[in-house]
């Protein structure tokens, strides 16, 4: 299975276009929050199904905002991450993530991405389509590949 993730998109989608034309086909879309009121036009140009919860920036958005779902054998967590102050550290969502059963857990907010493996989880933000904050400042986005036999291999891109 094939999984795109992206993230703070903030009502910029031509750099998500661009990354749907180049990774398509994709078995699902992974939205980690701020879309700004655009979430409705993203699930339209995903083309499968799709995952979006609500950032700190979705004002009076409806969407969730936090979400839970087993994918091959895995169970994922994904919030936009600002609950959980990770623009200071990642440990306290790891440590929700595990509390909650979670294999894989995954986050926005910060505009940077990072991943990383421990022994039972894997924590990843696919960074900022829109506006990147690492240096170099690319818009950067995940694939997220799952085998059968229970394998993760995720692939850090940028545009």
């Amino acid at each position: 299975m094939k999984i795109l993730i992206v993230s703070d998109t903030h009502k910029s989608h031509r750099n998500l276009k661009r990354i749907l034309e180049l990774v398509r086909p994709v078995d699902m879309l992974i939205h980690l929050g701020d879309t700004e009121g655009g979430e409705e036009d993203i699930a339209a140009m995903a083309k499968c199904p799709a995952h979006i919860i609500r950032g700190n920036n979705d004002f009076f958005s409806e969407l969730p905002k936090e979400e839970e779902f087993d994918v091959m054998g895995h169970h994922i967590f994904i919030t936009h991450g600002h609950y959980y102050y990770v623009a200071m550290s990642e440990e306290r969502l790891k440590e929700e993530a595990r509390q909650r059963g979670a294999d894989i857990v995954m986050y926005g907010h910060t505009h940077r991405p990072a991943l990383s493996r421990d022994a039972d989880l894997i924590t990843l933000n696919p960074g900022s389509t829109a506006y990147p904050r690492q240096e170099g400042r690319r818009p950067s986005y995940m694939v997220m590949e799952l085998d059968e036999g229970g394998n993760v291999e995720v692939l850090q891109e940028y545009l």
